[in-house]
């Protein structure tokens, strides 16, 4: 299996400036999130920064960076931008692994990945994994996929999806009902020529009212392949708080900071 992880960093964020470049015990986060996808299968691993800061920060720690253009209106454009800078055959799979994800499992980098390997139907893959608390079932935060008989998505959304007609406001799943609700998780893989175009497709109705840009795929007639993993993502980091629980966790735990 051949594939290339990308990781999309910019310095602008609203809830944590400069959040690439955030200390997780002696670590700028995206270099944190590099070396952990450095070992998945991946061919290569390459940082798309938004700046020389980035850049500098990626190369003093042996991480492969790109700078790419300050104006892209989405982690998507700007991946489409860093395969063109590498000269990536449009038949070339590669994997967005978030910058703000430095406890992403290596081994869901790979399944991603080696499932869109497997479905040339599809022009991407991502990942999903049970819902078990109805919490998050109704908590639009937490974004639902429902998929058909072969793991393709049908559709995504904030909404509890799928909604049962008679047991409204239940978790049916905790009585033995199905199909059990799935989350989605935030990783994809991307067949390179499929990513060239995607910026270049008009937005979706569905996909301005949810703020889900991966249902763009789905209103244009693309297919996603969908893994589903037993086990729930690392933690993200969206909000400082976020980032302490990331801090406690790698010093609590070292086998989470990777090593290269």
């Amino acid at each position: 299996m051949s594939f290339t992880v990308l990781i999309p960093a910019r310095l602008a964020s609203t809830r944590l400036p400069n959040k690439p470049l955030a200390d997780i015990n002696g670590l700028p986060m995206v270099v944190r999130v590099a070396q952990r996808a450095l070992q998945s299968s991946a061919l290569h691993t390459v940082v798309a920064a938004d700046s020389a800061e980035i850049i500098d920060q990626c190369k003093a720690f042996g991480i492969q960076a790109v700078l790419t253009r300050i104006d892209h209106p989405s982690g998507s454009d700007r991946l489409a931008e860093a395969c063109d800078l590498m000269g990536l055959a449009d038949d070339a799979i590669v994997v967005n692994v978030q910058g703000d994800e430095p406890l992403i499992d290596p081994a869901l980098v790979d399944a991603v990945a080696g499932l869109l390997q497997s479905r040339p139907d599809c022009a991407m893959g991502t990942a999903a994994h049970f819902i078990d608390e109805l919490a998050d079932f109704l908590n639009p935060n937490v974004v639902k996929v429902v998929l058909d008989a072969q793991q393709t998505a049908l559709y995504f959304s904030r909404a509890p999806i799928p909604a049962a007609r008679d047991l409204a406001g239940q978790a049916w799943w905790a009585q033995g009902k199905f199909p059990r609700p799935l989350r989605h998780v935030g990783i994809y893989a991307y067949r390179v020529g499929f990513l060239r175009r995607f910026p270049q497709l008009p937005q979706a109705p569905m996909e301005q009212l949810e703020s889900l840009e991966q249902l763009r795929a789905l209103w244009h007639g693309y297919r996603i392949a969908v893994h589903i993993t037993e086990q729930a993502p690392g933690a993200g980091v969206d909000t400082p708080e976020d980032l302490e629980r990331v801090r406690r966790l790698t010093a609590e735990k070292p086998n989470l900071a990777a090593s290269v």
